[in-house]
C-alpha cells in the first residue's frame, strides 16, 4: 500500500467525509461495472456497491486493510455480489416450493371436490345401474363376471353400463378434464 492510500485510510478511520467522497468518486463506477459482471443487473450492481460503501463507512474504525483499498473494495463487491446471487437462488427455490405446494393444495381440493361430485353422481344412478357400475369400475370385474354375480345377462350389464356412463358424463361434464387427470381410465 502506498503512502497516499495509507493517508486516505487514516482520514477515513477518523471520519473524514471528504476522503470518503474522494474514494467514492474514484471507485464507484468501476465497482458498479465489476458488480454488473456478476449480477447482469445495473440496479442491483449499483445497490451492491452503495451497500459496500455504507458498510465500509460504518465499520471504518475496525477495518484493517493489508493489501490495498482497491483490493479491499473489489473483494467486498465480489462477496456481496455472490451473496446476492445466493439470495436469488434461495428466493427462486422458495418460489418454486410455494408454487408446488399451492398446486398440490389446489389439486387436493379439486380431488376432494371431484370425489364428492363423483359420489353424488353415482348415488343418482338407478340401483341396479349403480351396482353394475361399481362392480365394473371399483372391483374391475368383466361384464361376464358381473352378469354371473347378479344373475343377469351380459347384454343387460352392457345396457346398465351404457346408461351409467351417460348419466355420469352428464353429471360430471364440468369435471371431465379433472377426471382425466385424477381417475385415469374412468370413462372409456
Amino acid at each position: 500500500m502506498d503512502k497516499q492510500e495509507q493517508n486516505t485510510l487514516e482520514l477515513l478511520k477518523t471520519g473524514d467525509q471528504k476522503a470518503l467522497e474522494m474514494v467514492f468518486r474514484n471507485w464507484y463506477t468501476p465497482l458498479c461495472r465489476f458488480a454488473w459482471t456478476y449480477l447482469n443487473d445495473k440496479d442491483e450492481a449499483e445497490e451492491v456497491v452503495q451497500s459496500v460503501f455504507v458498510q465500509f463507512w460504518e465499520k471504518r474504525g475496525d477495518i484493517n486493510i493489508d493489501s490495498s483499498l482497491k483490493s479491499y473494495l473489489y473483494s467486498s463487491v465480489r462477496n456481496s455480489s455472490l451473496n446476492v446471487i445466493k439470495h436469488r437462488k434461495v428466493r427462486a427455490d422458495h418460489a418454486k416450493f410455494v408454487t408446488s405446494n399451492a398446486q398440490s393444495a389446489t389439486q387436493m381440493v379439486q380431488s376432494d371436490e371431484l370425489q364428492k361430485r363423483i359420489d353424488a353422481a353415482i348415488h343418482k344412478l338407478p340401483e341396479q345401474c349403480r351396482l353394475v357400475f361399481q362392480l365394473s369400475r371399483w372391483e374391475e370385474l368383466k361384464y361376464a363376471e358381473i352378469a354371473d354375480r347378479l344373475s343377469i345377462s351380459v347384454k343387460t350389464v352392457e345396457n346398465h353400463m351404457g346408461k351409467a356412463l351417460r348419466i355420469m358424463r352428464e353429471e360430471l361434464k364440468d369435471y371431465l378434464p379433472l377426471i382425466a387427470i385424477f381417475i385415469k381410465g374412468f370413462i372409456d
